[in-house]
């Protein structure tokens, strides 16, 4: 039995813990926050022996196998290299860090603790975007010309008030590093490394450090031209996270609210998948998708030796790479080439 112990008890960890339920291999024996009410109502909620308000005494009393961080994301590194100086593996939720330095500190704890460090990026094992990745690996498409992702989502200002530390430089990021940053992922996973960018930014209606809207332009070194498009801002309510490919030989988009439903899917020659492509669409609860359960057996059968780390530190530090280049074009007013110095 591998044994978990979650810090952070806010929206997110609700994925982590219905998860994990799902897998008999594996279980939460204790969590933490510092709102120690929030980590009672989750312990309450899902069964967890142990509750905590200081991840430091929860990683020193218990006997954990590895820790899911699921706080703010400027928080992650130090929790992660805390926790492999402990021996333990770490898992934690995108983005890894909300800058570089910090993102190769925890890297390196991991390595030189000889602990695996994963990185939570489950709308890859969504069916959709699955059945997406085995088109463009086949070569369905012929030469790729353009791929774009749209995140046209609403934050309302009460979302930003509930918590301090959302929309900070400090523990957070803007709508790039956050909102989007699985889109960005998705972008680099399907088409490739990044060559250089190019990017706006705004703070247009919320009241925050950071960006509410934005669009970048990505060159991909394989010639391929992606652009992306982001706003929080979308009235009423979250109205669409989709990933468009349009190529010599095929067209393809998958929107929804989240990816989740395959809206285009057209090649010029035929293949077996295409009897499967409206069985892939589903109805997401959330945003979040359904993708946390295959993440986690992936992350048990590498524990045991079964199998490797989908996405791994490293895995998980390009597409930050890539967010930390959209905000230095936007600054910076240029050409923003990878990989960053």
């Amino acid at each position: 039995m591998i044994k978990f112990g979650l810090v952070g008890c806010g929206r997110i960890s609700d994925n982590h813990f219905k998860a994990i339920e799902n897998i008999d291999s594996c279980q939460i024996t204790c969590c933490c926050d510092i709102d120690l009410d929030k980590a009672k109502e989750k312990a309450e909620k899902y069964g967890i022996k142990a509750v905590y308000n200081d991840y430091r005494q929860m990683l020193g009393n218990e006997n954990l196998d590895a820790v899911i961080v699921c706080t703010p994301s400027g928080i992650h590194p130090e929790i992660g290299i805390f926790a492999a100086e402990k021996m333990l593996h770490v898992i934690t939720e995108k983005p890894m860090a909300i800058d570089l330095e910090s993102a190769d500190a925890l890297i390196q704890s991991c390595d030189k603790n000889n602990v695996k460090l994963f990185v939570v990026k489950q709308n890859r094992l969504n069916t959709t975007m699955q059945l997406l990745k085995k088109a463009v690996e086949k070569n369905r498409f012929g030469k790729i010309y353009l791929v774009q992702s749209n995140v046209f989502w609403q934050r309302p200002q009460s979302y930003y008030d509930q918590a301090k530390w959302r929309g900070t430089w400090e523990f957070d990021g803007g709508a790039f590093m956050n909102q989007a940053s699985h889109y960005v992922d998705a972008l680099y996973w399907l088409i490739g490394p990044v060559d250089y960018v190019m990017a706006e930014t705004a703070t247009m209606s919320r009241k925050i450090e950071t960006e509410d809207t934005g669009s970048a332009i990505l060159k991909f070194r394989n010639g391929v031209i992606g652009t992306i498009n982001v706003t929080l801002l979308t009235y009423p309510k979250n109205y669409e996270g989709s990933i468009t490919i349009l190529g010599e030989k095929g067209t393809v988009k998958i929107g929804g609210i989240a990816v989740n439903k395959i809206e285009k899917w057209e090649f010029e020659d035929y293949d077996d998948d295409d009897r499967i492509v409206t069985e892939t669409n589903y109805q997401p609860p959330n945003v979040y998708g359904f993708g946390h359960i295959p993440y986690y057996i992936n992350v048990v059968d590498t524990l045991k030796g079964k199998s490797s780390a989908d996405i791994d530190g490293r895995d998980g530090r390009k597409s930050l790479e890539i967010i930390r280049a959209v905000y230095l074009s936007a600054k910076e007013g240029k050409k923003i080439a990878l990989p960053l110095k």
